[in-house]
């Protein structure tokens, strides 16, 4: 679980000598307001937010971990990790809460500076990890990267690490020779189980020619996976991070993961990865073989979409960062108008503190111990 040594008593803090995450002292009211923050959200993570009229969740919950059994990976774009100045003390703790509910974390967005990325590793502490790669030089990189952050204790690597370069065969033809955002590969080992993730970022936009890169940039890709799969590359494959997909524009996108044998899970379908909740723009393609299960509850499997809206920065608390608002605020609106105020808390401003995305995540099986000895007692019995 992460470190809360900030949020301890200044008296304790000093007369134990606890290390600090923050050199500037969190006040006493930022200190409760933050402990509130994450008893929420523990609670939210952990068991959702029912309907209260008794329709679907609001919120569903986060699996729960099983000792050796099942493995929860995760992606999330954070908006701007590493950039935005704008994030209080707090919402670094709210982020490590969530992203401590998983094993691996998939981060897209991670900015040339990589102090953000170090406060989060601080938080979670010692049983966490990270491999980062390099920006992406130029303009349409957007000075971006991909983090793979794990649990040291439930994950490990397998040897597999690398960058996905497209190279001449592959783009002949192609207005584009490499994707702007280059993916990040990596092999991870869980249990029995041994995968490969790939971390995306793709073009966004929707205008007619963001649209037909990204489609070619989907093309490419997979195309690219195809080849590498038949030099006998590992064929368990999760694709995942924000994929810009536009719900009505992007259709062919996804046919063209599914028609090369991809996967979606059951339990994001349909649900909107973005803060505005108006798009889903992030998702998992699973590429599997039948030794590679993901858990399934009542026939579905399972994962989902996690909005942290529901449990922190909550829809009426802009009175309650007013006063912060007013200090970071460099716009042009009257934010002393309660409107304003209203229009900048939702947007932009709760989103540089948490992310204008969710994490997405999924429930994979470690375990087929059961299933191999019978298998083997089945042979047993034939011979």
């Amino acid at each position: 679980m992460p470190f809360y040594n900030d949020l301890r008593p200044e008296a304790e803090i000093i007369e134990k000598g606890y290390a600090r995450i923050f050199p500037t002292p969190m006040t006493v009211e930022e200190k409760i307001r933050a402990i509130n923050g994450i008893l929420a959200l523990k609670d939210g993570l952990a068991n959702g937010k029912p309907d209260p009229n008794g329709g679907p969740d609001i919120q569903a919950p986060i699996s729960p971990r099983r000792t050796e059994h099942n493995l929860l990976i995760s992606s999330w774009n954070i908006k701007e990790f590493g950039h935005t100045t704008q994030r209080l003390p707090e919402a670094y703790f709210y982020i490590a809460e969530i992203i401590a509910s998983f094993d691996l974390v998939a981060l897209q967005e991670i900015k040339t500076s990589l102090t953000d990325l170090k406060i989060l590793m601080r938080i979670l502490g010692s049983d966490w990890d990270y491999l980062v790669n390099d920006i992406t030089s130029g303009n349409e990189g957007n000075s971006e990267r991909s983090a793979y952050v794990y649990n040291t204790k439930r994950v490990r690597l397998n040897g597999t690490v690398g960058e996905l370069m497209l190279w001449p065969e592959i783009t002949a033809g192609s207005e584009i020779t490499q994707l702007a955002r280059t993916p990040y590969l990596t092999g991870f080992r869980a249990g029995w189980k041994d995968f490969a993730l790939i971390s995306l970022h793709l073009e966004p936009g929707s205008s007619e020619s963001q649209k037909k890169r990204r489609s070619e940039e989907v093309r490419l890709l997979l195309r690219a996976l195809e080849e590498k799969t038949k030099e006998n590359w590992n064929s368990r494959l999760i694709v995942t991070g924000d994929f810009n997909f536009y719900e009505r524009h992007d259709a062919a996108c996804v046919q063209a993961f599914e028609d090369a044998g991809f996967f979606e899970v059951d339990g994001m379908k349909g649900v909107d990865t973005n803060a505005s909740k108006t798009e889903i723009y992030d998702r998992m393609f699973i590429k599997a073989d039948k030794f590679f299960r993901l858990a399934t509850q009542n026939g579905k499997t399972v994962g989902g979409v996690f909005d942290p809206f529901q449990f922190v920065y909550l829809d009426g608390d802009e009175a309650t960062y007013r006063s912060t608002m007013l200090q970071q605020y460099t716009g042009e609106g009257d934010l002393t108008v309660p409107s304003k105020l209203t229009s900048y808390y939702k947007h932009p401003w709760r989103k540089n503190q948490v992310s204008d995305h969710f994490p997405i995540w999924m429930e994979l099986y470690i375990d087929d111990s059961a299933e191999f000895l019978e298998s083997r007692k089945k042979k047993h019995e034939a011979d």
